[in-house]
Order: structure tokens, then sequence, then C-alpha cells
């Protein structure tokens, strides 16, 4: 049975040399790992161009419940991007979130919500001009919200602590090692109160930033299971040194 959906490309891997198999969040299947021809015949249903992380889809797939990989029937752009995969620092934050999301994302059932938060994203990434070096911070504060793990601020004071494993600032130290110091505390507040409208009207040193997303992969790591380390992380963060 034939289903129309859209679907936002994660990740893309070699399977033989004629097909790969490309990680899909779409909109009515959750995560979806579809089997993908890559022969470059006018006959390919799906161009290779279309498949590039974060590239929105707008699908024609068959869908079987039993089965481990679907097929898509036909392809085309579902969100015309002009400049997510040929600017330097966008691309970068591209495989980035990609990666980022391809580990966390393992439901394969709709939630609507999420996929328009993701949508709403990559179209914003893609056509802001100010503060795109604080866009993957911003992101990932606003998806732990739809990941049920949003840290709280409204407990902070001067001085206080971060508690990483409570997501919530303590006055006292946590009797426990999973917690940020008051200066790092100062700049994770500043963090919280940010959005893709007021992004750009916030500045971080190169040390303040580092730690920062350190901070934030940190505390996914410890509210999400199985968190591996992110490998695109090292090549994003040259590009802000």
């Amino acid at each position: 049975m034939l289903h129309k959906t859209k679907g936002i490309v994660l990740y893309s891997l070699p399977y033989n040399d004629n097909c790969m198999i490309v990680t899909i969040y779409t909109e009515v299947f959750g995560r979806t790992a579809y089997l993908v021809a890559t022969t470059r015949s006018k006959k390919s249903k799906v161009s290779r161009s279309l498949l590039q992380p974060l590239s929105v889809l707008e699908m024609e797939v068959e869908h079987q419940n039993n089965r481990d990989l679907q097929r898509i029937k036909e392809a085309k752009s579902g969100l015309i991007l002009s400049q997510l995969h040929c600017h330097p620092v966008k691309n970068a934050i591209t495989l980035f979130l990609s990666e980022v999301l391809y580990r966390i994302i393992q439901e394969k059932e709709t939630n609507q919500a999420l996929f328009d938060y993701l949508f709403r994203s990559i179209k914003w990434l893609d056509i802001v001009d100010l503060g795109v070096a604080n866009f993957h911070l911003t992101f990932l504060l606003q998806l732990s919200a739809y990941l049920g793990i949003r840290p709280g601020n409204k407990s902070y004071k001067p001085d206080s602590y971060f508690d990483l494993q409570n997501g919530v600032f303590t006055e006292t130290i946590p009797l426990h090692n999973n917690y940020l110091n008051v200066n790092d505390s100062i700049v994770f507040e500043r963090l919280l109160r940010m959005n893709y409208e007021n992004m750009a009207l916030y500045t971080f040193t190169r040390q303040e930033r580092t730690a920062i997303i350190r901070h934030i992969i940190d505390y996914y790591r410890l509210h999400l299971s199985d968190f591996p380390e992110i490998k695109s992380l090292a090549v994003m963060q040259s590009l802000f040194d």
C-alpha cells in the first residue's frame, strides 16, 4: 500500500554498489529506514541530491509494519534550501545536528509537534543571517522540550549552580559531580533565554561556546540512554575558533 508523507533526511549508509540505506524522520511513520537505489539512470526514482542531511522530502512510499527496510516509490523536495548545504558554517551545523537527531530519535510513530519543530528549524537555519553561531545551541535547548527533558531556569538566582542531573539551578552544591560551577551556570542561564528570534543578541567567548556545547551534550547524555560521542562536533567547533 502506498502512503504520502513528508520526511527529513537524517543519515545515509551505502548498502551495496547500487543501493543505500537512508534513515528518514517521517511525518507519518516517525523514524524509518528506506532502501534507495543510487543508480544515476533516468529511471531512478530518488535523486542523490535529495538525500543530503536535513533535506526535506515529499514522498510516496511503500510501508509495511513487518518490514525493516521500506521503499520510496517517488520523492521530490519538500523545501527549497538555498544555503544549508553550500554555506560552510551552516553545512557544518547541519552535519552536526543531523548526527545528533539520528542518535536520539528512535521512535517509529508519528510525533507531529517534533516534526513541525524540525521543519521550522531547518527553514530558519537556511534563511538566517545573524546569530548563526548560536543556532545549534538554541536548537538543542529547544529540542530538549520535545524530548521531555527541558531544563528549568525558574529556580535561578545569582551564585547558583546548575544541576545537570536534575535539570535545575540550586543555591547549594549538589551531592554529585554532575553540576556546573557558578560562572558556567551564569552562561547556561543566558542560553536558556535564547530563541531563534533573539539569538543574535547573545554573544559568547570562544571558551564559553566550547564549554556550553560540552555541557549540553553532557546534559543529553545524562537524560537519554545510550547517547554516544558525536563525531561531527569537533569539525563544527573548529569553524568558530
